[in-house]
């Protein structure tokens, strides 16, 4: 393989596209791990519900930056799959509170740990944290300009 160029990423690609990059190759191996889990990236969903009990479609929202069209969609499916569930907000009845089912509950540690699996196979280690803490960085930056236009 040449170290130049991969997967049509060449040393001159955006700094964003290394980044994409990195997501698909994770993505595809968690699928390899999760034969019969077809969910992509929605798995992120499913993670950010079970950190943060009883959230609402609009906390999703302006969490992952969709519309609400396309997170109810997505409550859609990952409720059709049994991963969450969705109660009527006894303070405000016009809205949910979205939980993970005990399938998601179990889902999101063997995620967890695949996904470590993952960053060791590829070289990333625990002195590895002024990195992640440096993108983080520059992942919010990114939410707040797209808040500020």
């Amino acid at each position: 393989m040449d170290n130049e160029s991969f997967q049509a990423i060449t040393k001159n690609s955006p700094f964003i596209a290394w980044i994409h990059n990195i997501s698909l190759n994770q993505q595809k191996y968690i699928k390899s791990k999760f034969n019969d889990l077809n969910l992509g990236h929605d798995v992120r969903y499913i993670m950010f519900i079970y950190d943060n009990p009883d959230c609402s479609q609009e906390d999703l929202v302006n969490m992952f930056s969709q519309s609400k069209g396309n997170i109810a969609k997505v409550l859609k499916k990952l409720e059709d799959l049994g991963y969450i569930e969705r109660e009527i907000n006894p303070e405000n009845r016009r809205k949910y509170m979205i939980n993970t089912t005990e399938k998601g509950s179990e889902l999101v540690p063997k995620y967890r740990q695949i996904s470590k699996e993952w960053e060791k196979e590829v070289g990333i280690t625990d002195s590895d944290e002024e990195l992640r803490r440096r993108i983080m960085e520059i992942a919010i930056n990114g939410m707040k300009l797209i808040e500020d236009n």
